[in-house]
């Protein structure tokens, strides 16, 4: 029965991927299907469309092994060494501004929200 039931699951979170890609293909969208598919899943969340209970055990299944999908990805970058080299300095600024910038916002942000009360 719970073999059953994660398939049901699965079956709820890869149709919405695949509209996702649909979509983006249909129109053009500069966006990756799977962060379009996350924003309809939201969507459909709030909505109460798709209940947490349609999707949780095979969401908490994928974010549990989520370090598994980014081992090809790891593996691929290994060729890329030279280009890494080559444009260390430039990586290395956008990956500390990518970082900075958004703890900054936030805390700021934060004092902002924290004055109004």
């Amino acid at each position: 029965m719970q073999t059953i039931k994660c398939l049901g699951q699965l079956a709820v979170l890869w149709s919405i991927y695949l509209f996702s890609g649909y979509l983006v293909s249909l129109t053009n969208l500069p966006v990756p299907a799977g962060v379009l598919g996350v924003v309809i899943l939201f969507i459909l969340l709030c909505l109460g469309i798709v209940r947490i209970e349609q999707v949780e055990v095979v969401a908490d299944f994928l974010l549990k092994h989520l370090m598994f999908f980014f081992i090809p990805i790891v593996a691929g970058l290994m060729e890329w060494g030279g280009m890494f080299r080559e444009h260390a300095l430039t990586l290395a600024s956008a990956i500390i501004v990518s970082s900075l910038l958004p703890l900054f916002v936030c805390a700021w942000l934060a004092l902002v929200l924290r004055r109004e009360k």
